[in-house]
């Protein structure tokens, strides 16, 4: 894997545009193969009065009743080691153009088993 020299909000195969779901959402600039992992959207950390730090695809992801994508709980990460976090994973192939998407639920933050919640809501 080439060594990245700088930091970006987004991998090169998303983008962020107007969304006719809501405001401004998760756009595919190149076809996304199913499986495909988009990264991560959440990171948790209790310091924060959420309990999770929301990264770009986490702030910008529209909910769709048939979504495109699911999110993963998990404990670690093959490059940054043990984190807390949720990484967004392509379900079907994504087309070029098309809005990416999660079955979320939304406005949970407040039920300590939102997470729970959110993980089989996919």
């Amino acid at each position: 894997m080439a060594e990245k020299k700088e930091w970006r909000p987004l991998p090169d195969f998303l983008t962020i545009k107007e969304s006719k779901i809501e405001g401004l959402g998760i756009f595919a600039t190149k076809e996304i193969k199913e499986g495909s992992d988009l990264g991560i959207s959440h990171v948790y950390d209790d310091r924060f009065p959420d309990g999770y730090i929301r990264l770009p695809i986490g702030a910008f992801i529209n909910h769709h009743e048939m979504p495109n994508c699911k999110g993963i709980v998990s404990e670690s990460d093959p490059l940054l080691g043990k984190l807390k976090h949720i990484r967004i994973i392509a379900i079907k192939d994504i087309e070029k153009g098309e809005e990416v998407t999660l079955n979320y639920i939304i406005n949970k933050l407040d039920n300590p088993l939102w997470e729970f919640e959110y993980e089989v809501s996919q």
